[in-house]
């Protein structure tokens, strides 16, 4: 009895630990070589009203005299944040980057918020408010909106929207037809798990359609261990997703938590079934600001030929579409020298 005791206690004593190493919640700020608190530079994590609900940003500023760069999470409901500490992405070497987490969503999940707000025209409209209070508070005419995946569903839509609030829109992963894309994704993880001789899961999707819910279950993790989801060599949702959100120091517990938490009431409301049927070749055929698509030769998540012709489509003063030969679905995370070379030649 008397070991156990001690084994529990050494236990309760290192997981307190661990806690208190990965749940400080406290902002990393820039140092220069002397380990000083970098001049001109910064590290925030605040909370703004926006349309009546306390939404929460992290800013993160190498410089904040560079130009904006609003991000628009994907999801519904999913936080990216932690995702730039795993794999960084360098983009504040360019930009004051804004993570700013959507109605609902991480550092802006809230268990009053009502369902019938959840919807893509509020979480648009939201995009541009939170754009116009970056404008307003750090003085600049214009800002840069880049989205990732279901984040693009929003941001062209906002960009389309109010167009004189932006230099330009960049698509990560750039949806189009999402229905048609899962359809696609379906069919190369059939033959991807023909070739590799994996029995059990090629009866599983030949028993779960793509557009199923069976299928949905076992869609992210299939997809990862094939190479083609979040990031080309994250082959676990557990370790690459779940414990690099757990893991980052910057999260107090209860906004780790809060992540998981708004993930899934995001999940429940009317944005992923709007989301699922969206198609915005039919929809959303012009936009009045250039446009810059990235996507990566191994993303079936959001299928990059679709993001292609739909850019091929689509009217707009400017617009490039640039293939990362290395990546998935993550270009920024997975490329981020390549990335930032481009957005260098493209930032005015």
């Amino acid at each position: 009895m008397l070991a156990f005791l001690v084994v529990l206690l050494i236990l309760i004593v290192a997981i307190t630990a661990v806690l208190l190493v990965f749940n400080t919640g406290k902002m990393i700020p820039y140092r220069d070589a002397a380990g000083n608190v970098l001049r001109g530079s910064l590290s925030e994590k605040s909370w703004v009203n926006i349309n009546g609900v306390d939404m929460g940003m992290i800013i993160k500023a190498k410089d904040v005299t560079k130009p904006i760069l609003l991000f628009v999470h994907g999801g519904p409901g999913m936080p990216e944040y932690w995702l730039n500490h795993s794999y960084p992405s360098h983009l504040d070497e360019l930009f004051m980057v804004v993570w700013w987490d959507q109605r609902g969503a991480g550092l802006s999940y809230r268990s009053d918020i009502s369902p019938e707000t959840m919807t893509t025209a509020q979480i648009v409209d939201d995009t541009i408010a939170v754009s116009n209070y970056l404008r307003q508070r750090f003085r600049q005419d214009k800002i840069y909106l880049m989205a990732h995946s279901y984040g693009t569903y929003i941001g062209i839509q906002a960009a389309a929207k109010a167009p004189q609030l932006y230099h330009a829109y960049i698509g990560v992963a750039q949806v189009a037809n999402l229905d048609h894309s899962e359809e696609l994704a379906h069919d190369f993880m059939l033959d991807y798990y023909k070739n590799a001789d994996d029995q059990k899961i090629v009866k599983q999707l030949e028993e779960a359609p793509y557009d199923s819910e069976a299928y949905q279950k076992i869609r992210d993790r299939l997809m990862h261990q094939a190479g083609i989801g979040t990031i080309h060599n994250m082959y676990s949702v557990i370790s690459g997703i779940f414990l690099g959100v757990m893991k980052n120091r910057e999260y107090m517990l209860l906004e780790k938590i809060n992540i998981w938490r708004g993930k899934a009431f995001s999940k429940n409301t009317t944005l992923n079934e709007e989301f699922r049927r969206c198609d915005l070749g039919e929809t959303l055929i012009r936009v009045d600001v250039p446009l810059y698509f990235f996507s990566g030769t191994y993303d079936y998540t959001v299928n990059h030929y679709l993001s292609e012709v739909y850019l091929d489509e689509i009217q707009a003063p400017k617009k490039h579409f640039y293939l990362f030969e290395d990546s998935a679905h993550s270009p920024i995370f997975e490329e981020p020298d390549a990335v930032t070379a481009i957005l260098k030649c493209l930032i005015r």
